[in-house]
């Protein structure tokens, strides 16, 4: 008796035992299964993400030569997409052409370098909103004599236009060719008394090649005098000859083409890329561009300032 109910007991033991291992096989297998739900949602959600991303399309910027020359837009562009969805193209061109194609509505956003221009184009209706972004600095470069390196623009452009050196000046209403004209007004000079003064109507790279190859004078901003003065394919030999004048400063905006002016511009890509440009991570990577390379950054960030 007490044998046949042991058998009894092992029996139910072993049922139990199986019911119970069934029961855990079933909880793991429904363990799994949410696993893989899950994983596969998340996978269905990265992928949507990702269309909407490549889906978001192309933004036409205007920008200035010198923020391609240095090389800052095609480090940029690919970072911008990635973050955003959104391709980005432009034109550099001088900041007055630029300015003009978002009078025109041919572009969505502009990034430019003369501020009383930059206003003024927000103030006739053309942009929605001027944002500072970053600066650097002009420079006066060109043979280290006769002209003595000077913290000083007005003795530098004085002895220029007395000797009557040869300078090139960009002649293509530029934000550079602004500032230099600028600069020759308020100090009271009149650069065409010098039959050595030539404009190039052209950008600020081929002007200062030019520059080399004639050993003349140029203003330039500091960003495109070291990419050139270290990554042309023939060295540029013209040295900085003046520098660190308070004149000399070099700020950039970046401003959206009013949708109201032209309701087919690409606004939200606009907007976005005023929000991103002007984030703390981007802002932190546009001041450390050229450090490496260079040994000094090309551009100062100063989104969120007055400038």
């Amino acid at each position: 008796m007490k044998k046949k109910n042991l058998v009894m007991l092992l029996g139910m033991v072993t049922v139990l035992g199986l019911a119970a291992g069934c029961n855990s096989q079933t909880q793991e297998s429904a363990e799994d299964e949410q696993t893989v739900g899950e994983t596969e949602e998340n996978q269905e959600q990265e992928e949507a993400a990702q269309e909407e991303l490549e889906e978001k399309g192309q933004l036409m910027m205007a920008t200035t030569t010198s923020t391609a020359d240095t090389g800052l837009l095609d480090y940029l562009a690919p970072i911008f997409q990635e973050d955003t969805g959104y391709e980005l193209l432009w034109d550099a061109v001088g900041t007055g052409e630029a300015l003009k194609m978002g009078e025109n509505g041919d572009v969505d956003i502009v990034l430019v370098h003369a501020k009383a221009s930059e206003e003024e184009f927000v103030n006739n209706g053309y942009g929605v909103e001027r944002f500072p972004v970053m600066y650097n600095d002009f420079i006066v470069v060109g043979p280290t004599e006769p002209v003595a390196a000077s913290e000083d623009i007005q003795t530098v452009f004085q002895q220029i236009l007395d000797e009557q050196l040869s300078f090139v000046s960009r002649g293509d209403d530029s934000g550079t060719d602004k500032k230099e004209k600028e600069i020759w007004t308020n100090l009271g000079l009149d650069p065409a008394q010098n039959p050595n003064y030539l404009e190039s109507g052209q950008g600020m790279g081929a002007t200062l090649t030019m520059a080399g190859e004639m050993q003349a004078y140029c203003l330039t901003d500091r960003g495109t005098y070291l990419k050139m003065k270290n990554d042309a394919d023939v060295p540029l030999e013209l040295e900085i000859v003046c520098q660190g004048d308070q004149n000399l400063l070099n700020q950039y905006g970046v401003i959206a083409v009013n949708p109201e002016k032209y309701p087919e511009v690409n606004n939200e890509g606009a907007n976005a890329f005023i929000e991103w440009i002007c984030s703390d991570e981007i802002q932190k990577l546009i001041g450390e561009y050229g450090v490496e390379e260079y040994g000094e950054a090309l551009f100062v960030p100063n989104a969120g300032t007055e400038a």
